[in-house]
């Protein structure tokens, strides 16, 4: 077994297990955590090191970081993976649910980046990647509070990069488009427990029919495709800024460089056709 070390918050589904095995089949040491234990057994089953982890909570935070750091004495990547998507559109999102959004999607990011860090500048080594999503470079209607906090990770991560540059400590950010994971089920409860405004009902039936965003989606990717970009980045020694993983994800992502008047109009384009 490789000395090497990986945290992965999120490992319960879809891309954090998904990256849990990617790294154990690399030969690292995987420590994969989620809030509920039971959800990653099968992991601890296949050679993971599995432990509870709600990015929420400090305390949770530290003592995985500790753990880590007692047993192996090094940390060589942390994968923040877990998060969710509060969608709808911003006016029907209070603000509990928008700085819950925030407290999974970048505060939790930031938690564990800064237990891990001081252990990674004492060795001068070490990656973390962020997993983001193309909702990070590119901002839907009906989706402000996930792309909020995604473009929030975006800047986080570029900041962070540079920062750390002098370290020799890497920071990566994996921007998928739709993948092939339970990703919707937890968007439309959300969705299901808004106070909807009638105004928007358009928006509400874009959210709840549209083929594009679930896992059915044919531009979805597999997760192990994301699991890969995001052991690429783990593994490389001067890894790319950004991984957009799937071909779909790769042109849509190009929109960004069109003003924001014609991708306004695409949007709106968008909208009218889906209703």
């Amino acid at each position: 077994m490789s000395t090497r070390t990986v945290v992965i918050s999120g490992c319960s589904s879809g891309i954090g297990r998904a990256a849990a095995y990617a790294f154990l089949d690399d030969e690292w040491r995987v420590y994969a955590t989620a809030r509920n234990p039971a959800d990653i057994e099968t992991l601890g089953e296949a050679g993971c090191e599995i432990g509870t982890l709600d990015v929420r909570d400090p305390e949770d935070v530290t003592r995985v970081i500790d753990r880590v750091v007692e047993t192996d004495g090094r940390i060589d990547a942390v994968v923040n993976n877990a998060g969710y998507g509060q969608h709808g559109p911003l006016e029907d999102v209070d603000d509990d649910r928008f700085e819950a959004q925030f407290d999974v999607n970048v505060f939790g990011p930031h938690r564990l980046v800064r237990a891990a860090l001081p252990h990674m500048r004492e060795r001068g080594d070490g990656t973390i990647v962020n997993v983001s999503s193309l909702a990070g470079r590119i901002a839907p209607p009906g989706m402000g509070a996930y792309s909020a906090s995604k473009h929030a990770i975006e800047g986080y991560s570029d900041s962070l990069r540079r920062e750390l540059e002098a370290f020799g400590i890497d920071v990566s950010v994996v921007q998928p488009g739709p993948v092939q994971t339970d990703f919707r089920d937890r968007v439309e409860d959300e969705l299901g427990r808004l106070d909807r405004t009638d105004a928007y009902a358009d928006l509400y039936e874009f959210q709840t029919d549209a083929a594009l965003l679930g896992a059915d989606s044919p531009i979805a990717v597999h997760p192990a495709a994301v699991a890969e970009a995001i052991l690429e980045a783990a593994v490389t020694p001067d890894p790319e800024p950004r991984y957009v993983v799937g071909r779909a994800a790769q042109l849509l992502a190009y929109a960004r460089y069109l003003p924001d008047r014609i991708e306004d109009r695409i949007f709106e384009a968008i909208r009218r056709f889906s209703t």
